[in-house]
Protein backbone atom coordinates (compact mmCIF):
# COMPACT_ATOMS: atom_id res chain seq x y z
CA UNK A 1 0.00 0.00 0.00
CA UNK A 2 1.23 3.48 -0.82
CA UNK A 3 2.54 5.56 2.08
CA UNK A 4 0.90 8.95 2.28
CA UNK A 5 2.94 11.85 3.57
CA UNK A 6 1.60 14.21 6.22
CA UNK A 7 3.45 17.36 5.19
CA UNK A 8 1.55 20.50 6.15
CA UNK A 9 0.32 22.72 3.36
CA UNK A 10 -1.91 25.78 3.19
CA UNK A 11 -5.02 25.84 1.06
CA UNK A 12 -6.42 28.85 -0.80
CA UNK A 13 -10.18 29.18 -1.28
CA UNK A 14 -10.04 32.31 -3.45
CA UNK A 15 -13.11 32.51 -5.68
CA UNK A 16 -13.23 36.30 -6.09
CA UNK A 17 -11.88 36.22 -9.63
CA UNK A 18 -14.52 33.69 -10.63
CA UNK A 19 -17.34 35.80 -9.22
CA UNK A 20 -16.03 38.96 -10.90
CA UNK A 21 -15.82 37.13 -14.22
CA UNK A 22 -19.40 35.93 -13.84
CA UNK A 23 -20.48 39.53 -13.25
CA UNK A 24 -18.97 40.39 -16.62
CA UNK A 25 -20.92 37.55 -18.23
CA UNK A 26 -24.12 38.77 -16.58
CA UNK A 27 -23.78 42.35 -17.76
CA UNK A 28 -26.79 42.01 -20.04
CA UNK A 29 -29.10 41.07 -17.18
CA UNK A 30 -31.64 43.51 -15.69
CA UNK A 31 -30.46 45.81 -12.91
CA UNK A 32 -32.25 43.99 -10.08
CA UNK A 33 -30.45 40.79 -11.00
CA UNK A 34 -27.12 42.61 -11.05
CA UNK A 35 -27.92 43.96 -7.62
CA UNK A 36 -28.60 40.47 -6.34
CA UNK A 37 -25.44 39.06 -7.89
CA UNK A 38 -23.35 41.96 -6.57
CA UNK A 39 -24.82 41.47 -3.14
CA UNK A 40 -24.13 37.76 -3.38
CA UNK A 41 -20.49 38.65 -4.10
CA UNK A 42 -20.27 40.42 -0.75
CA UNK A 43 -22.26 37.66 0.89
CA UNK A 44 -19.99 35.00 -0.59
CA UNK A 45 -16.96 36.67 0.99
CA UNK A 46 -18.68 36.69 4.36
CA UNK A 47 -19.86 33.10 4.01
CA UNK A 48 -16.41 32.04 2.85
CA UNK A 49 -14.86 33.62 5.93
CA UNK A 50 -17.48 32.11 8.23
CA UNK A 51 -17.24 28.81 6.40
CA UNK A 52 -13.48 28.62 6.90
CA UNK A 53 -13.89 29.66 10.51
CA UNK A 54 -16.21 26.71 11.07
CA UNK A 55 -14.41 24.38 8.68
CA UNK A 56 -11.04 24.10 10.38
CA UNK A 57 -12.26 23.23 13.89
CA UNK A 58 -14.84 20.83 12.44
CA UNK A 59 -12.21 19.13 10.30
CA UNK A 60 -9.99 18.80 13.33
CA UNK A 61 -12.83 17.25 15.30
CA UNK A 62 -13.65 14.91 12.45
CA UNK A 63 -10.09 13.64 12.30
CA UNK A 64 -10.24 12.78 16.01
CA UNK A 65 -13.68 11.20 15.91
CA UNK A 66 -14.35 7.52 16.38
CA UNK A 67 -13.93 5.92 12.93
CA UNK A 68 -16.60 3.36 13.76
CA UNK A 69 -19.18 6.13 13.53
CA UNK A 70 -18.88 5.85 9.75
CA UNK A 71 -20.70 2.56 9.73
CA UNK A 72 -23.81 4.22 11.12
CA UNK A 73 -26.16 6.43 9.21
CA UNK A 74 -25.24 9.91 8.10
CA UNK A 75 -26.15 12.68 10.51
CA UNK A 76 -27.98 14.67 7.84
CA UNK A 77 -27.72 18.37 7.07
CA UNK A 78 -27.24 21.08 9.67
CA UNK A 79 -29.54 24.10 9.85
CA UNK A 80 -27.06 26.27 7.91
CA UNK A 81 -26.96 23.61 5.16
CA UNK A 82 -30.74 23.68 4.78
CA UNK A 83 -30.62 27.48 4.63
CA UNK A 84 -28.17 27.29 1.72
CA UNK A 85 -30.39 24.79 -0.14
CA UNK A 86 -33.55 26.85 0.45
CA UNK A 87 -31.87 30.10 -0.67
CA UNK A 88 -30.83 28.46 -3.93
CA UNK A 89 -34.29 27.00 -4.56
CA UNK A 90 -36.06 30.30 -3.92
CA UNK A 91 -33.61 32.20 -6.13
CA UNK A 92 -34.57 29.98 -9.06
CA UNK A 93 -38.24 30.85 -8.59
CA UNK A 94 -37.40 34.55 -8.53
CA UNK A 95 -35.43 34.25 -11.78
CA UNK A 96 -38.29 32.39 -13.45
CA UNK A 97 -40.74 35.11 -12.41
CA UNK A 98 -38.42 37.95 -13.47
CA UNK A 99 -37.73 36.67 -16.98
CA UNK A 100 -41.29 35.43 -17.49
CA UNK A 101 -42.94 38.81 -16.92
CA UNK A 102 -41.26 40.30 -20.01
CA UNK A 103 -42.10 37.53 -22.45
CA UNK A 104 -44.45 38.34 -25.32
CA UNK A 105 -44.06 35.40 -27.70
CA UNK A 106 -42.72 31.85 -28.04
CA UNK A 107 -39.53 33.05 -29.77
CA UNK A 108 -38.47 34.78 -26.56
CA UNK A 109 -39.63 31.78 -24.53
CA UNK A 110 -37.71 29.14 -26.50
CA UNK A 111 -34.61 30.87 -27.89
CA UNK A 112 -34.39 34.18 -26.00
CA UNK A 113 -35.15 36.11 -29.22
CA UNK A 114 -31.95 34.69 -30.74
CA UNK A 115 -29.54 37.24 -29.28
CA UNK A 116 -28.28 35.85 -25.97
CA UNK A 117 -24.76 36.13 -24.57
CA UNK A 118 -22.71 33.31 -26.18
CA UNK A 119 -20.54 32.85 -23.08
CA UNK A 120 -23.63 32.30 -20.94
CA UNK A 121 -24.95 29.92 -23.57
CA UNK A 122 -21.66 27.99 -23.47
CA UNK A 123 -21.86 27.56 -19.71
CA UNK A 124 -25.48 26.47 -20.06
CA UNK A 125 -24.49 23.89 -22.69
CA UNK A 126 -21.96 22.44 -20.26
CA UNK A 127 -24.32 22.44 -17.29
CA UNK A 128 -27.13 20.86 -19.30
CA UNK A 129 -24.97 17.97 -20.47
CA UNK A 130 -23.21 17.52 -17.10
CA UNK A 131 -25.67 15.29 -15.34
CA UNK A 132 -25.69 14.32 -11.68
CA UNK A 133 -24.62 10.87 -12.84
CA UNK A 134 -21.48 12.28 -14.45
CA UNK A 135 -20.75 14.50 -11.45
CA UNK A 136 -20.97 11.61 -8.98
CA UNK A 137 -19.31 8.99 -11.18
CA UNK A 138 -16.33 10.95 -12.55
CA UNK A 139 -14.38 10.95 -9.25
CA UNK A 140 -15.18 7.23 -8.95
CA UNK A 141 -13.79 6.62 -12.43
CA UNK A 142 -10.40 8.19 -11.63
CA UNK A 143 -10.39 6.64 -8.15
CA UNK A 144 -11.19 3.10 -9.24
CA UNK A 145 -9.87 2.97 -12.81
CA UNK A 146 -7.08 5.54 -12.98
CA UNK A 147 -6.47 8.76 -14.92
CA UNK A 148 -6.91 7.39 -18.46
CA UNK A 149 -10.50 8.60 -18.82
CA UNK A 150 -9.28 12.20 -18.49
CA UNK A 151 -7.44 11.74 -21.79
CA UNK A 152 -10.79 12.42 -23.50
CA UNK A 153 -10.02 16.12 -23.04
CA UNK A 154 -7.52 15.72 -25.91
CA UNK A 155 -10.54 15.44 -28.21
CA UNK A 156 -11.84 18.91 -27.31
CA UNK A 157 -9.73 20.92 -29.80
CA UNK A 158 -10.90 18.63 -32.62
CA UNK A 159 -14.51 19.00 -31.42
CA UNK A 160 -14.15 22.79 -31.53
CA UNK A 161 -12.77 22.76 -35.07
CA UNK A 162 -15.35 20.31 -36.45
CA UNK A 163 -18.41 21.82 -34.74
CA UNK A 164 -17.34 25.46 -34.82
CA UNK A 165 -15.99 25.74 -38.36
CA UNK A 166 -17.60 22.88 -40.31
CA UNK A 167 -21.06 22.24 -38.86
CA UNK A 168 -22.29 25.42 -37.17
CA UNK A 169 -21.95 27.65 -40.29
CA UNK A 170 -24.34 25.28 -42.08
CA UNK A 171 -26.80 25.05 -39.18
CA UNK A 172 -26.89 28.79 -38.45
CA UNK A 173 -27.94 29.71 -42.00
CA UNK A 174 -31.53 29.13 -40.92
CA UNK A 175 -32.84 30.22 -37.53
CA UNK A 176 -35.34 27.60 -36.30
CA UNK A 177 -37.05 26.87 -33.00
CA UNK A 178 -36.85 23.10 -33.37
CA UNK A 179 -33.72 21.55 -34.84
CA UNK A 180 -35.82 18.95 -36.62
CA UNK A 181 -37.35 21.59 -38.89
CA UNK A 182 -34.07 21.38 -40.82
CA UNK A 183 -34.72 17.74 -41.68
CA UNK A 184 -37.99 18.25 -43.54
CA UNK A 185 -36.49 20.67 -46.05
CA UNK A 186 -34.44 17.87 -47.64
CA UNK A 187 -35.89 14.56 -46.51
CA UNK A 188 -39.57 15.22 -45.89
CA UNK A 189 -41.93 15.19 -42.93
CA UNK A 190 -41.43 11.50 -42.07
CA UNK A 191 -37.72 12.04 -41.26
CA UNK A 192 -38.56 15.19 -39.30
CA UNK A 193 -41.04 13.30 -37.14
CA UNK A 194 -38.61 10.37 -36.86
CA UNK A 195 -35.88 12.62 -35.49
CA UNK A 196 -38.23 14.45 -33.13
CA UNK A 197 -39.60 11.14 -31.82
CA UNK A 198 -36.11 9.73 -31.19
CA UNK A 199 -35.23 12.90 -29.28
CA UNK A 200 -38.36 12.67 -27.13
CA UNK A 201 -37.64 9.04 -26.21
CA UNK A 202 -33.99 9.79 -25.40
CA UNK A 203 -34.60 12.87 -23.27
CA UNK A 204 -37.67 11.65 -21.41
CA UNK A 205 -35.87 8.49 -20.29
CA UNK A 206 -32.68 10.46 -19.61
CA UNK A 207 -34.44 13.03 -17.41
CA UNK A 208 -36.47 10.45 -15.50
CA UNK A 209 -33.38 8.40 -14.76
CA UNK A 210 -31.26 11.35 -13.68
CA UNK A 211 -33.92 12.74 -11.37
CA UNK A 212 -34.35 9.35 -9.70
CA UNK A 213 -30.60 8.77 -9.24
CA UNK A 214 -30.12 12.27 -7.86
CA UNK A 215 -32.96 11.82 -5.38
CA UNK A 216 -31.50 8.49 -4.31
CA UNK A 217 -28.08 10.05 -3.70
CA UNK A 218 -29.56 13.01 -1.84
CA UNK A 219 -31.64 10.72 0.39
CA UNK A 220 -28.40 9.15 1.64
CA UNK A 221 -26.70 12.49 2.17
CA UNK A 222 -29.55 14.03 4.18
CA UNK A 223 -30.04 10.83 6.18
CA UNK A 224 -33.56 9.86 5.20
CA UNK A 225 -35.03 6.51 4.22
CA UNK A 226 -35.42 5.58 0.53
CA UNK A 227 -39.17 5.85 0.99
CA UNK A 228 -38.61 9.64 0.86
CA UNK A 229 -37.16 9.48 -2.67
CA UNK A 230 -40.54 10.25 -4.33
CA UNK A 231 -40.92 13.32 -2.12
CA UNK A 232 -37.42 14.54 -3.02
CA UNK A 233 -38.30 14.06 -6.70
CA UNK A 234 -41.57 15.97 -6.28
CA UNK A 235 -39.94 18.92 -4.49
CA UNK A 236 -37.07 19.11 -6.98
CA UNK A 237 -39.44 18.78 -9.91
CA UNK A 238 -41.85 21.39 -8.54
CA UNK A 239 -39.15 24.07 -8.34
CA UNK A 240 -37.63 23.20 -11.73
CA UNK A 241 -40.97 23.02 -13.51
CA UNK A 242 -42.12 26.32 -12.00
CA UNK A 243 -39.15 28.47 -12.98
CA UNK A 244 -38.82 26.75 -16.38
CA UNK A 245 -42.48 27.18 -17.32
CA UNK A 246 -42.39 30.82 -16.20
CA UNK A 247 -38.98 32.02 -17.41
CA UNK A 248 -38.27 29.97 -20.51
CA UNK A 249 -34.75 29.60 -21.90
CA UNK A 250 -33.36 32.74 -20.26
CA UNK A 251 -34.23 31.47 -16.79
CA UNK A 252 -32.82 28.05 -17.69
CA UNK A 253 -29.51 29.56 -18.85
CA UNK A 254 -28.99 31.66 -15.73
CA UNK A 255 -29.84 28.80 -13.37
CA UNK A 256 -27.44 26.62 -15.35
CA UNK A 257 -24.71 29.15 -14.53
CA UNK A 258 -25.61 28.96 -10.84
CA UNK A 259 -25.51 25.16 -11.02
CA UNK A 260 -22.06 25.15 -12.59
CA UNK A 261 -20.67 27.41 -9.86
CA UNK A 262 -22.21 25.25 -7.13
CA UNK A 263 -20.98 21.94 -8.55
CA UNK A 264 -17.49 23.17 -9.32
CA UNK A 265 -17.25 24.89 -5.95
CA UNK A 266 -18.41 21.68 -4.27
CA UNK A 267 -15.63 19.67 -5.90
CA UNK A 268 -13.04 22.26 -4.87
CA UNK A 269 -14.33 22.20 -1.30
CA UNK A 270 -14.06 18.40 -1.16
CA UNK A 271 -10.44 18.61 -2.34
CA UNK A 272 -9.78 21.39 0.18
CA UNK A 273 -11.40 19.43 3.03
CA UNK A 274 -9.27 16.35 2.33
CA UNK A 275 -6.13 18.47 2.02
CA UNK A 276 -6.79 20.10 5.38
CA UNK A 277 -7.58 16.78 7.05
CA UNK A 278 -4.38 15.20 5.73
CA UNK A 279 -2.21 18.23 6.37
CA UNK A 280 -1.14 18.69 2.76
CA UNK A 281 -1.24 17.20 -0.71
CA UNK A 282 0.14 13.81 0.24
CA UNK A 283 -3.02 12.26 -1.20
CA UNK A 284 -1.87 12.90 -4.77
CA UNK A 285 -0.75 9.60 -6.37
CA UNK A 286 2.86 9.53 -7.50
CA UNK A 287 2.77 6.04 -8.99
CA UNK A 288 0.31 3.71 -10.72
CA UNK A 289 -2.02 2.09 -8.19
CA UNK A 290 -1.79 -1.44 -9.58
CA UNK A 291 -3.76 -2.94 -6.67
CA UNK A 292 -6.78 -0.78 -7.58
CA UNK A 293 -6.47 0.51 -11.13
CA UNK A 294 -6.92 -1.97 -13.96
CA UNK A 295 -4.92 -2.16 -17.18
CA UNK A 296 -5.83 0.68 -19.54
CA UNK A 297 -3.71 0.47 -22.71
CA UNK A 298 -3.32 3.17 -25.31
CA UNK A 299 -4.97 0.94 -27.92
CA UNK A 300 -6.26 -2.62 -28.04
CA UNK A 301 -7.61 -4.90 -30.74
CA UNK A 302 -9.59 -6.78 -28.08
CA UNK A 303 -13.15 -5.35 -28.28
CA UNK A 304 -13.84 -6.31 -24.65
CA UNK A 305 -11.10 -4.02 -23.30
CA UNK A 306 -13.15 -1.65 -21.19
CA UNK A 307 -11.19 1.59 -21.62
CA UNK A 308 -8.28 2.63 -23.85
CA UNK A 309 -6.74 6.04 -24.43
CA UNK A 310 -7.67 6.04 -28.12
CA UNK A 311 -11.13 4.71 -27.30
CA UNK A 312 -11.74 7.53 -24.81
CA UNK A 313 -10.66 10.20 -27.27
CA UNK A 314 -12.63 8.82 -30.22
CA UNK A 315 -15.83 8.09 -28.29
CA UNK A 316 -15.88 11.54 -26.66
CA UNK A 317 -15.11 13.23 -30.00
CA UNK A 318 -18.06 11.47 -31.65
CA UNK A 319 -20.38 12.05 -28.70
CA UNK A 320 -19.66 15.79 -28.56
CA UNK A 321 -20.04 16.28 -32.30
CA UNK A 322 -23.25 14.24 -32.47
CA UNK A 323 -24.77 15.89 -29.40
CA UNK A 324 -23.85 19.40 -30.50
CA UNK A 325 -25.34 18.91 -33.96
CA UNK A 326 -28.19 16.47 -33.41
CA UNK A 327 -29.71 17.13 -30.01
CA UNK A 328 -32.39 19.80 -29.63
CA UNK A 329 -30.95 20.72 -26.22
CA UNK A 330 -27.70 21.85 -27.89
CA UNK A 331 -29.03 23.20 -31.19
CA UNK A 332 -31.70 25.25 -29.41
CA UNK A 333 -28.96 27.02 -27.48
CA UNK A 334 -26.92 27.71 -30.60
CA UNK A 335 -30.05 29.19 -32.18
CA UNK A 336 -30.32 31.50 -29.16
CA UNK A 337 -27.09 33.22 -30.29
CA UNK A 338 -26.80 35.83 -33.02
CA UNK A 339 -24.86 33.98 -35.74
CA UNK A 340 -22.26 31.28 -36.46
CA UNK A 341 -19.46 33.39 -34.98
CA UNK A 342 -21.18 33.85 -31.64
CA UNK A 343 -22.30 30.20 -31.64
CA UNK A 344 -18.64 29.28 -32.06
CA UNK A 345 -17.85 31.26 -28.92
CA UNK A 346 -20.53 29.27 -27.10
CA UNK A 347 -19.05 25.87 -28.04
CA UNK A 348 -15.59 27.18 -27.11
CA UNK A 349 -16.81 28.24 -23.67
CA UNK A 350 -18.58 24.90 -23.20
CA UNK A 351 -15.39 22.96 -23.92
CA UNK A 352 -13.20 25.17 -21.72
CA UNK A 353 -15.56 24.83 -18.76
CA UNK A 354 -15.88 21.10 -19.46
CA UNK A 355 -12.11 20.60 -19.43
CA UNK A 356 -11.72 22.58 -16.20
CA UNK A 357 -14.48 20.77 -14.35
CA UNK A 358 -13.48 17.36 -15.77
CA UNK A 359 -9.91 17.69 -14.55
CA UNK A 360 -11.12 18.93 -11.17
CA UNK A 361 -13.47 15.97 -10.74
CA UNK A 362 -10.63 13.60 -11.72
CA UNK A 363 -8.41 15.19 -9.08
CA UNK A 364 -11.26 14.85 -6.59
CA UNK A 365 -11.12 11.09 -7.21
CA UNK A 366 -7.37 11.08 -6.51
CA UNK A 367 -7.98 12.98 -3.26
CA UNK A 368 -10.62 10.47 -2.17
CA UNK A 369 -8.30 7.59 -3.04
CA UNK A 370 -5.44 8.98 -0.98
CA UNK A 371 -7.74 9.84 1.92
CA UNK A 372 -9.18 6.34 2.30
CA UNK A 373 -5.85 4.63 1.54
CA UNK A 374 -4.30 6.56 4.40
CA UNK A 375 -7.00 5.37 6.79
CA UNK A 376 -8.90 2.36 5.35
CA UNK A 377 -10.97 1.93 8.52
CA UNK A 378 -12.91 5.04 7.52
CA UNK A 379 -14.61 2.91 4.87
CA UNK A 380 -17.72 1.11 6.13
CA UNK A 381 -17.93 -2.66 5.99
CA UNK A 382 -18.60 -3.99 2.51
CA UNK A 383 -17.29 -0.92 0.68
CA UNK A 384 -13.96 -1.29 -1.15
CA UNK A 385 -12.00 1.15 -3.28
CA UNK A 386 -11.69 -1.05 -6.35
CA UNK A 387 -15.16 -2.65 -6.38
CA UNK A 388 -17.30 0.26 -5.14
CA UNK A 389 -15.43 3.24 -6.55
CA UNK A 390 -18.55 5.05 -7.80
CA UNK A 391 -20.02 5.01 -4.28
CA UNK A 392 -17.04 6.60 -2.53
CA UNK A 393 -17.79 10.20 -3.49
CA UNK A 394 -21.43 10.13 -2.28
CA UNK A 395 -20.27 8.35 0.89
CA UNK A 396 -17.69 11.05 1.58
CA UNK A 397 -20.26 13.80 1.10
CA UNK A 398 -22.65 12.05 3.48
CA UNK A 399 -20.20 11.21 6.28
CA UNK A 400 -17.08 13.35 6.10
CA UNK A 401 -17.99 16.90 5.09
CA UNK A 402 -18.52 19.60 7.75
CA UNK A 403 -21.56 21.93 7.78
CA UNK A 404 -21.71 24.69 5.15
CA UNK A 405 -19.51 22.60 2.85
CA UNK A 406 -22.05 19.76 2.80
CA UNK A 407 -24.85 22.30 2.27
CA UNK A 408 -23.11 23.75 -0.78
CA UNK A 409 -22.48 20.29 -2.27
CA UNK A 410 -26.04 19.08 -1.68
CA UNK A 411 -27.38 22.35 -3.10
CA UNK A 412 -25.22 21.63 -6.14
CA UNK A 413 -26.80 18.20 -6.51
CA UNK A 414 -30.27 19.71 -6.24
CA UNK A 415 -29.19 22.23 -8.87
CA UNK A 416 -27.96 19.46 -11.17
CA UNK A 417 -31.27 17.63 -10.87
CA UNK A 418 -33.18 20.85 -11.59
CA UNK A 419 -30.95 21.52 -14.60
CA UNK A 420 -31.66 18.04 -15.95
CA UNK A 421 -35.37 18.80 -15.73
CA UNK A 422 -35.39 22.42 -16.88
CA UNK A 423 -33.26 21.97 -19.99
CA UNK A 424 -35.09 18.85 -21.09
CA UNK A 425 -38.55 20.25 -20.39
CA UNK A 426 -37.86 23.47 -22.30
CA UNK A 427 -36.41 21.59 -25.29
CA UNK A 428 -39.13 18.94 -25.36
CA UNK A 429 -41.80 21.66 -25.17
CA UNK A 430 -40.19 23.39 -28.16
CA UNK A 431 -40.17 20.14 -30.16
CA UNK A 432 -43.77 19.20 -29.32
CA UNK A 433 -45.03 22.72 -30.07
CA UNK A 434 -43.09 23.07 -33.34
CA UNK A 435 -42.86 19.58 -34.83
CA UNK A 436 -46.15 18.02 -33.74
CA UNK A 437 -48.59 20.90 -33.19
CA UNK A 438 -47.52 23.91 -35.25
CA UNK A 439 -46.43 21.69 -38.17
CA UNK A 440 -50.00 20.40 -38.51
CA UNK A 441 -51.76 23.67 -37.66
CA UNK A 442 -52.89 22.66 -34.17
CA UNK A 443 -51.36 25.53 -32.19
CA UNK A 444 -53.37 28.44 -30.72
CA UNK A 445 -53.88 31.43 -33.03
CA UNK A 446 -52.41 34.42 -31.16
CA UNK A 447 -48.82 34.71 -29.90
CA UNK A 448 -49.99 35.30 -26.34
CA UNK A 449 -52.14 32.17 -26.37
CA UNK A 450 -49.24 30.18 -27.83
CA UNK A 451 -47.00 31.42 -25.01
CA UNK A 452 -49.54 30.45 -22.36
CA UNK A 453 -50.04 27.07 -24.02
CA UNK A 454 -46.26 26.50 -24.11
CA UNK A 455 -46.06 27.18 -20.38
CA UNK A 456 -48.92 24.76 -19.68
CA UNK A 457 -47.27 22.14 -21.89
CA UNK A 458 -43.98 22.59 -20.02
CA UNK A 459 -45.76 21.91 -16.74
CA UNK A 460 -47.40 18.79 -18.19
CA UNK A 461 -44.10 17.42 -19.51
CA UNK A 462 -42.43 18.10 -16.17
CA UNK A 463 -45.15 16.17 -14.36
CA UNK A 464 -44.68 13.25 -16.77
CA UNK A 465 -40.95 13.20 -15.98
CA UNK A 466 -41.58 13.24 -12.23
CA UNK A 467 -44.07 10.37 -12.53
CA UNK A 468 -41.80 8.37 -14.86
CA UNK A 469 -38.89 8.69 -12.43
CA UNK A 470 -40.84 6.55 -9.96
CA UNK A 471 -40.47 3.63 -12.38
CA UNK A 472 -36.67 3.91 -12.56
CA UNK A 473 -36.14 1.93 -9.36
CA UNK A 474 -37.05 -1.19 -11.32
CA UNK A 475 -34.21 -0.68 -13.83
CA UNK A 476 -31.03 -2.63 -12.90
CA UNK A 477 -27.97 -0.39 -13.25
CA UNK A 478 -24.76 1.04 -11.96
CA UNK A 479 -23.95 4.70 -12.40
CA UNK A 480 -21.44 4.56 -15.26
CA UNK A 481 -23.24 1.83 -17.18
CA UNK A 482 -26.48 3.77 -17.21
CA UNK A 483 -24.80 6.89 -18.57
CA UNK A 484 -23.06 5.17 -21.45
CA UNK A 485 -25.78 2.70 -22.38
CA UNK A 486 -28.68 5.14 -22.48
CA UNK A 487 -27.25 8.51 -23.46
CA UNK A 488 -25.08 7.00 -26.21
CA UNK A 489 -27.79 4.73 -27.54
CA UNK A 490 -29.66 7.24 -29.73
CA UNK A 491 -27.18 10.14 -29.87
CA UNK A 492 -25.44 8.97 -33.04
CA UNK A 493 -28.62 7.86 -34.91
CA UNK A 494 -30.20 11.28 -34.33
CA UNK A 495 -27.08 13.03 -35.62
CA UNK A 496 -27.07 10.83 -38.74
CA UNK A 497 -30.41 12.32 -39.75
CA UNK A 498 -28.80 15.77 -39.88
CA UNK A 499 -25.67 14.43 -41.56
CA UNK A 500 -27.69 13.04 -44.46
CA UNK A 501 -30.06 16.01 -44.67
CA UNK A 502 -27.37 18.70 -44.69
CA UNK A 503 -24.24 17.09 -46.12
CA UNK A 504 -25.21 14.21 -48.46
CA UNK A 505 -26.51 15.54 -51.81
CA UNK A 506 -28.00 12.23 -52.95
CA UNK A 507 -29.76 11.45 -49.66
CA UNK A 508 -33.39 10.36 -49.73
CA UNK A 509 -35.91 9.40 -47.06
CA UNK A 510 -35.93 5.64 -47.72
CA UNK A 511 -32.15 5.31 -47.63
CA UNK A 512 -31.90 7.40 -44.46
CA UNK A 513 -34.57 5.31 -42.72
CA UNK A 514 -32.57 2.15 -43.48
CA UNK A 515 -29.19 3.60 -42.48
CA UNK A 516 -30.39 5.11 -39.19
CA UNK A 517 -32.35 1.97 -38.27
CA UNK A 518 -29.21 -0.15 -38.77
CA UNK A 519 -27.27 2.32 -36.63
CA UNK A 520 -29.79 1.93 -33.80
CA UNK A 521 -29.61 -1.88 -34.02
CA UNK A 522 -25.80 -1.83 -33.80
CA UNK A 523 -25.88 0.57 -30.84
CA UNK A 524 -28.32 -1.68 -28.97
CA UNK A 525 -26.32 -4.84 -29.71
CA UNK A 526 -23.10 -3.30 -28.37
CA UNK A 527 -24.68 -1.56 -25.37
CA UNK A 528 -26.30 -4.81 -24.23
CA UNK A 529 -23.72 -7.24 -25.64
CA UNK A 530 -23.33 -8.88 -22.23
CA UNK A 531 -26.98 -9.87 -21.70
CA UNK A 532 -27.39 -10.73 -25.40
CA UNK A 533 -24.20 -12.69 -26.12
CA UNK A 534 -23.03 -13.52 -22.59
CA UNK A 535 -20.24 -12.10 -20.46
CA UNK A 536 -16.61 -13.03 -21.13
CA UNK A 537 -14.33 -14.87 -18.69
CA UNK A 538 -13.50 -11.65 -16.83
CA UNK A 539 -17.17 -10.88 -16.28
CA UNK A 540 -17.10 -7.99 -18.76
CA UNK A 541 -19.26 -7.22 -21.77
CA UNK A 542 -17.75 -8.87 -24.87
CA UNK A 543 -17.81 -5.45 -26.57
CA UNK A 544 -16.73 -2.30 -24.70
CA UNK A 545 -19.17 0.59 -24.27
CA UNK A 546 -16.55 2.83 -25.92
CA UNK A 547 -17.36 1.19 -29.25
CA UNK A 548 -21.07 2.11 -29.18
CA UNK A 549 -20.69 5.52 -30.84
CA UNK A 550 -17.92 4.69 -33.38
CA UNK A 551 -19.62 1.51 -34.57
CA UNK A 552 -23.08 3.10 -34.79
CA UNK A 553 -21.65 6.04 -36.74
CA UNK A 554 -19.70 3.95 -39.25
CA UNK A 555 -22.53 1.48 -39.85
CA UNK A 556 -25.10 4.25 -40.18
CA UNK A 557 -23.05 6.24 -42.72
CA UNK A 558 -22.02 3.23 -44.82
CA UNK A 559 -25.43 1.53 -44.92
CA UNK A 560 -27.25 4.84 -45.31
CA UNK A 561 -25.11 6.00 -48.23
CA UNK A 562 -25.44 2.65 -50.01
CA UNK A 563 -29.22 2.61 -49.48
CA UNK A 564 -29.58 6.22 -50.63
CA UNK A 565 -27.55 5.45 -53.77
CA UNK A 566 -29.66 2.38 -54.44
CA UNK A 567 -33.00 4.16 -54.11
CA UNK A 568 -31.67 7.19 -55.96
CA UNK A 569 -30.66 4.94 -58.88
CA UNK A 570 -34.03 3.16 -58.90
CA UNK A 571 -35.81 6.51 -58.84
CA UNK A 572 -33.81 7.77 -61.83
CA UNK A 573 -34.57 4.59 -63.79
CA UNK A 574 -38.28 4.88 -63.06
CA UNK A 575 -38.25 8.49 -64.26
CA UNK A 576 -36.49 7.49 -67.47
Amino acid sequence: MRVVSKTCCSVSFNSGDTVRYCLILLQDLPNPILLIVSSSHLLSKSLRFLGLAFLFPLVSQASEADPNLNTATASGLAVIDWIIVVIYALSTLYLGWWFGRKQKDTSEYFIGSGNMNPLLIGVSLFATLLSTITYLSSPGESLGKGPVYMSNILAYPIVFLVVGFVLLPVYMKQKVTSAYELLELKLGVSIRLFGASLFLVLRLFWMSLLVYLTAKAISIMISVDESYIPWIVIVTGAFAITYTSLGGLRAVVITDLMQTLLLYGGALLVIGTITVKMGGFGWFPTEWQSDIWDSQPVFSLDPSTRVTVIGSIVSVLIWYVCTSCGDQVSIQRFMATKDAKTARKAIGMQLMVGATVGITLGITGFALLGYFQADPQLLPAGLTLNENADKIFPHFIAFHLPPIVSGLVVAGLFAAAMSSIDSGVNSITAVVMTDFLKRFGKQPESELKQLLFARSLAVTIGVVVVLASSLMEHVPFNITAVTTKTVNLLTVPIFLLFFFALFVPFANAKGVWIGVSCSIVVAVLIAFSGPIFGMNEQGLDPVSFQLISPAALVVGIVVGCLACKLFSTNLNRSVV
